[in-house]
């Protein structure tokens, strides 16, 4: 377990040190959106999700597209898709649909080239490197998804400093069950 954890913690510092995606266009858009709509599918969309929750938390009005209760998209709202390949037919489909009635794309993916990243206002590229290693000690999209994780949570901070939001501000909004 110890060589996948150092294999995996190491290649994340490498992948969002090299790369410097465009942070304080995110947080403006974020900041500045009225509503924002989070995608993905697979593990990219779980990694979305976990997204989703920080946002609503700091009380911003998120949704997650593909749920029952998801409003229509608007013109000047915001839609941020996580794909790795950047090819994913469903996601590629929203990007040009919603961009279509004035709502502004970010897309988070490896590849800057793909499909989705075409039909994005602002590309976040987080591209691991990896080698032969990484098939044995983190398989699939492994790297690029604990990055766009890692990544994610950096933007939470920032955005929480933009909007005054605190920890104990945040605790408020987080689900209690009883």
């Amino acid at each position: 377990m110890k060589g996948s954890v150092d294999y995996i913690i190491e290649n994340i510092q490498k992948t969002l040190k090299e790369h410097s995606p465009d942070t304080d266009r995110f947080v403006d858009m974020i900041v500045g959106a009225p509503r924002i709509f989070i995608y993905g599918v697979g593990r990219s969309g779980l990694i979305a999700k976990a997204f989703a929750i920080r946002l609503v938390q700091m009380g911003l009005e998120v949704f997650f597209v593909g749920e029952t209760v998801t409003p229509i998209v608007g013109e000047k709202d915001l839609v941020i898709i996580v794909s790795h390949t950047g090819d994913t037919m469903s996601c590629v489909q929203t990007a040009n649909i919603v961009r279509r009635v004035g709502a502004d794309v970010i897309s988070i993916t490896s590849n800057d080239h793909s499909k989705l990243a075409t039909a994005s206002n602002l590309v976040i590229k987080i591209k691991p490197k990896g080698d032969e290693d990484r098939k044995r000690l983190a398989p699939l999209g492994t790297l690029f998804e604990d990055a766009a994780m890692i990544y994610l949570d950096s933007i939470v901070a920032q955005v929480m400093e933009r909007l005054g939001q605190s920890e104990g501000s945040m605790r408020k909004r987080h689900a209690i069950w009883v």
